[in-house]
């Protein structure tokens, strides 16, 4: 397993290890001594799939502390341009956002810190992601902001205009700039 620091401290690009052949194609999707091997956590206790349209944009989600979790994001199926932004107080790139595009075809996993709000826009109908989480989900702790406005291009590299479709909460998610966070830096696993 690969690992590429992202712009946000303590997130990664992982190039997943991948094994073609003339039957398909198998892939690893999680290998915990690797990422123990670059300092990450790794104590995963919950997965979830989501499966979107394209033109779904969902996020940026996170749970509050006491519940808040470290993020391992698998593309399965489609391409979603997947978003970032580090609330994490005293964080040398709090208040920032990156993104980069997520697909199926390429053998990749995005590891995701605490105190990172996560979100993406699905550029292909179908598109599936898997996420595996470091704490159980916890309704009262759910929280996110407003993802159509944390500077991130959802529609880059997209082939014509895409109106993006929120689901009722997450438009109603608070702005970044009003959101009063409660991550500090670095976070305490």
């Amino acid at each position: 397993m690969q690992a590429q620091a992202l712009a946000l401290e303590g997130c990664f690009l992982l190039r997943l290890p991948s094994f073609p052949d003339a039957r398909g194609e198998f892939r690893k999707l999680l290998h915990v001594p690797s990422l123990r091997a670059l300092g990450l956590e790794t104590a995963f206790v919950e997965s979830y799939v989501s499966r979107s349209h394209r033109g779904v944009v969902r996020g940026m989600h996170f749970q509050r502390p006491p519940a808040d979790h470290a993020k391992l994001v698998v593309c399965l199926a489609g391409r979603a341009r997947d978003g970032l932004v580090d609330l994490r107080n005293g964080a040398p790139t709090y208040g920032q956002a990156t993104s980069l595009m997520l697909d199926a075809e390429e053998p990749c996993a995005l590891y995701i810190a605490r105190g990172v709000a996560h979100g993406f826009a699905a550029h292909a109908d179908n598109t599936t992601l898997l996420y595996y989480t470091t704490s159980i989900h916890a309704p009262e702790a759910d929280a996110g902001v407003q993802a159509l406005d944390v500077g991130i291009d959802w529609w880059q590299g997209a082939n014509g205009h895409i109106e993006p479709l929120q689901s009722p909460r997450d438009a109603g998610l608070p702005s970044v700039s009003t959101f009063a966070s409660p991550f500090t830096y670095p976070a305490a696993p």
